[in-house]
This record gives structure tokens, C-alpha cells and sequence, in this order.
């Protein structure tokens, strides 16, 4: 389990967590505590058990044993507490044919019991000029930020995002970093999945490295590259993954 400060106040809790498909064993006995008003990062290669993880999490994907606790509540039998109170970015999201920008926030919006402007969100991400274009005829980066934007609109105390910058240039990116550390600034604890070291550099408080469904490696960026001796982060994330290799090869 990822160590924690004593009488740190947890808004999610994971004890025991495992999911297969079939033969392959997804997520491994995972255990994880992420404290209020952190941003915490999971990271892994492809398979390692990151989105697994975050979907057995929020319930969206039934786990074969463990228990998971977010803000206190069951995500499998309260799920409609915890969706009021949590806002989810997925790596893929399928939309409707047809739907425009703007029927995709209102649809959002009706779901909630509280929400955000979504104009004024769609302006902070500079889609405003899109908010009559169908979803699905929208650039990758257009969808993605869009996807972010759906996942503010329920005034989220934790938010939960999947790879929510792939495919948007550097400008964009930095701007999506910005405003993730504002809501941080706030009191809003979130859980990102991601590729690019530098954006979890920069954002992370604490990150936990996956492999095979289990954490290998926790602790704050800086911990693993002293720990390590590495320049950054990303040399410390291919020295796990060249040992992965390394071990698959001797299997």
C-alpha cells in the first residue's frame, strides 16, 4: 500500500482490488489511498492495469474481489452519490451522431444536482467557436478537450482523468496543466493516468508506477528520481520498464 501521513484525510480507498479477463490478470490485489486535495498520477505501460484500474474504481467495471471506497461512499451501491460528487474523463468516449457541442453539455448538465457554466468552460478551452459543430466531426484534440470540459461541468470534489492530453499540442497541453492546478488550488483531489513524465512531473504530488497490475514503485516525483539517481522522471519510468522487459525475456 502507498504510504500515508497519520490522520491524513482519505477521499479514496482501495484495499485489495483484482479483476481478470480470463486468463489475464488485469489488476493484482491492488491497495491505494489518495488524501484530499492531492494530485495523484498512475502510471504504467499499455496493459499494465492503469484504465482497469480506474474503471473497477468507479464502478463502471465490476472487480472480481477488493473493496473501493470514494468520498466515503460505495461505488457499486451508491453510485448515484458518487457520480453527483466526481467528475470522469475516459481515454475513449463514443458520442451520438450528430450531436452538437452543445447538446453534449446540456445533456451533461441535466445529470447533475449542481454544475458549472459550460460556456464558460467552453471558453476557457477554447472551444467557444465549436459549440454548434457535431462532436464526432470535431479534431482529436477538439474531442479530447471537450471530453475534460464534460467532466468539469458537475463542479467535481475529485476528478478522474484517463490520458487527457494525448493528442493535443504542447500550447494546449499547458494550458489544460494550468487549469489543473487551479482546481487543486481549490480543494479539488485528482487522479490522472498519463504517458507524458513531464505533464506528471509537473502536476503530481505522489505517483505510483504499475506493472502486471500491481504498484512496483510510490512515492512523490522527486523521492523516485533521488531515490533512483536520474535526471527526471521519465529515466526513472524506463529504468521499470526496461527491467519489465528484461524479465519478460528471461520468462
Amino acid at each position: 500500500m502507498i504510504v500515508m501521513e497519520e490522520n491524513m484525510n482519505t477521499v479514496l480507498n482501495v484495499t485489495g482490488l483484482t479483476k481478470s479477463y480470463g486468463n489475464l490478470l488485469a489488476v493484482d490485489r491492488l491497495e491505494l489511498c489518495v488524501p484530499d486535495g492531492e494530485i495523484f498520477g498512475l502510471l504504467g505501460h499499455n496493459g499494465a492495469g492503469k484504465s482497469t484500474t480506474m474503471e473497477c474504481i468507479l464502478g463502471t467495471s465490476k472487480p472480481d474481489a477488493g473493496e473501493v471506497r470514494i468520498l466515503g461512499l460505495d461505488p457499486k451501491k451508491e453510485r448515484r452519490k458518487v457520480f453527483a460528487r466526481v467528475g470522469v474523463q475516459f481515454q475513449e468516449t463514443k458520442y451520438q451522431d450528430k450531436l452538437l457541442v452543445w447538446e453534449a453539455c446540456e445533456t451533461a448538465a441535466s445529470l447533475y444536482p449542481r454544475t458549472q457554466d459550460c460556456n464558460e468552460l467552453l471558453e476557457r478551452f477554447h472551444l467557444t467557436d465549436k459549440k454548434k459543430a457535431v462532436v464526432n466531426e470535431l479534431s482529436g484534440g477538439e474531442r479530447q478537450k471537450l471530453s475534460v470540459v464534460l467532466a468539469m461541468i458537475p463542479k467535481p470534489e475529485i476528478l478522474f482523468l484517463d490520458e487527457f492530453t494525448t493528442g493535443l499540442d504542447p500550447q494546449a497541453r499547458r494550458g489544460i496543466w494550468k487549469y489543473l492546478k487551479e482546481l487543486k488550488a481549490t480543494g479539488v483531489t485528482i487522479i490522472l493516468t498519463s504517458h507524458y513524465m513531464d505533464e506528471v512531473e509537473f502536476l503530481c504530488d505522489r505517483i505510483a508506477i504499475m506493472k502486471q497490475g500491481r504498484i512496483t514503485a510510490a512515492g512523490t516525483p522527486s523521492e523516485l528520481v533521488a531515490k533512483h539517481k536520474t535526471k527526471n522522471l521519465e529515466d526513472v519510468f524506463l529504468k521499470y520498464m526496461e527491467k519489465e522487459t528484461s524479465e519478460e525475456v528471461v520468462a
